[in-house]
C-alpha cells in the first residue's frame, strides 16, 4: 500500500485566551508558558523523548478544544469548557525523528502541537519530561500508521486521543510493510527493538502487504517478532487486521478480499489467532471486530469508515474509521489489562 502525498494543515485562531497567561523558563525545565504558541502551533525545542503536556483551556465564552501534535496525531479529543470557567488535560507524548512513519521524511524538531476544535481557547500550557511513561510501542501497515496527508488516517495515529498521562504511543507503523519488509529493514523492526524496555506493550498489525508470503513464512516471522519482544522484557500482543470494506451480495464480509486471505490462501487472521494461542501472546481480534461494525453499518453506512467516496479505497480510513477503530483497540486494552488503571479516555 503506498503512502500518500502531505496536506497543507490550516492554521487555527486561538483568540484573546492565548495571550491571557504569561509564560516563562521552557519546556526542558518543566516550565510553561503560552509564549511557545502563535497562530494556532505551539512550539517546544526539545530533543527527542517522551513528554508530559498539561494544557489549561477554556475563556470568557464557552470553547470546545481538541490538541493534535507531531505528525496529524490525535492527542486530545475536543474539550468543552463553560463560559468563564478553566479545564485541564494532561496526555503524553513521544517525539521522534523521523515524527510520522520510520521511512518518512525527519519533519520539523522538537514538539509542535496545534490547537483545534469548533471554538478553541487554550489558556495555559506546559511541557516536562515524563518521568514514569510506559510506551504503546505499534508495529504495523498503512492502515496502523501516522499518515501525513488528510484525509487518510492510521487507527495508530488517533489512538493516543485516548490515553491519558502516564501512557504514549510510539507509532513505528510504516505504509507498505509486510512481516518480511518489517523485519529486514533496518530503519524498522532493528530501530523499533532496542528501544523497548520492561513492561512496554507492542502491539502488532502486519498483514496487508503479506499478499505473496506463504503460511511457514508467515507464522515465522510473527513468531520472531514475539520473541523478540519478550526477549527485550516487553508485552507482545498480536492484533489481526482491520478488514476491507468488500461486501458479499447477501450484506456480509466472509469473502477472502475482506478477510485477508492471500493470493497463495494464507489465512491471515487464522495464522496470527494460531499463533497467539501457541505462544500464549495476547491478541486483539481487530478483523472480528471491524467485521462487525462495518457489517452493522452495512454497505452505504460504512462508506464513511473508509476512503470509499473521496478515493474509491476500501482499504484505507477515514479519521472517522481510524478513530472508531482505535477506540476497539482502547477497549481491548482495557480489557486485557495492558495499560495501568486510569490512564485510559473513556467516551
Amino acid at each position: 500500500m503506498r503512502r500518500f502525498s502531505i496536506a497543507v494543515v490550516a492554521a487555527v485562531t486561538l483568540g484573546a485566551a492565548l495571550s491571557s497567561v504569561p509564560a516563562h523558563a521552557d519546556a526542558r525545565s518543566g516550565g510553561r508558558g503560552l509564549t511557545h504558541c502563535a497562530a494556532g502551533t505551539c512550539h517546544f525545542d526539545v530533543p527527542p523523548g517522551t513528554y508530559d503536556v498539561r494544557v489549561t483551556l477554556g475563556g470568557k465564552a464557552a470553547s470546545g478544544t481538541s490538541v493534535t501534535g507531531e505528525s496529524r496525531r490525535s492527542l486530545l479529543p475536543e474539550t468543552a469548557a463553560p463560559a468563564g470557567q478553566r479545564v485541564t488535560r494532561s496526555f503524553t507524548v513521544n517525539v521522534r525523528t523521523p515524527e510520522g512513519e520510520p521511512t518518512g521524511p525527519e519533519g520539523t524538531p522538537g514538539l509542535d502541537l496545534r490547537i483545534g476544535g469548533t471554538a478553541p481557547a487554550l489558556a495555559g500550557i506546559e511541557v516536562k519530561r515524563a518521568r514514569y511513561a510506559r510506551q504503546i510501542f505499534l508495529v504495523g501497515d498503512s492502515t496502523v500508521c501516522d499518515q501525513p496527508g488528510d484525509p487518510y488516517s492510521g487507527w495508530g495515529q488517533q489512538l493516543p486521543q485516548y490515553l491519558r498521562k502516564g501512557v504514549s504511543v510510539a507509532n513505528y507503523a510504516d505504509s507498505g510493510e509486510s512481516t518480511v519488509t518489517y523485519l529486514g529493514n533496518p530503519q524498522l523492526w532493528a530501530t523499533v527493538r532496542p528501544l523497548i524496555r520492561p513492561g512496554d506493550a507492542v502491539l502488532v498489525q502486519l498483514a496487508h502487504n503479506d499478499k505473496t508470503t506463504d503460511e511457514a513464512t508467515y507464522r515465522a516471522n510473527l513468531e520472531a517478532l514475539v520473541a523478540g519482544v519478550r526477549e527485550r522484557g516487553g508485552q507482545p500482543v498480536l492484533v489481526t487486521p482491520i478488514v476491507r470494506r468488500w461486501f458479499n451480495p447477501d450484506g456480509t464480509l466472509n469473502n477472502g478480499t475482506a478477510l485477508l486471505v492471500n493470493g497463495l490462501g494464507v489465512d491471515h487472521p487464522a495464522v496470527i489467532r494460531s499463533v497467539a494461542a501457541a505462544r500464549d501472546v495476547p491478541l486483539i481480534d481487530l478483523t472480528a471486530k471491524t467485521k462487525a461494525l462495518v457489517e452493522s453499518l452495512g454497505v452505504e453506512g460504512s462508506k464513511t469508515l473508509y476512503l470509499t467516496n473521496e478515493a474509491r479505497d476500501n482499504t484505507h480510513t477515514s479519521v472517522r474509521g481510524a478513530t472508531a477503530y482505535a477506540g476497539l483497540v482502547r477497549d481491548e486494552l482495557v480489557t486485557l489489562h495492558l495499560v495501568p488503571k486510569g490512564t485510559v479516555r473513556v467516551g
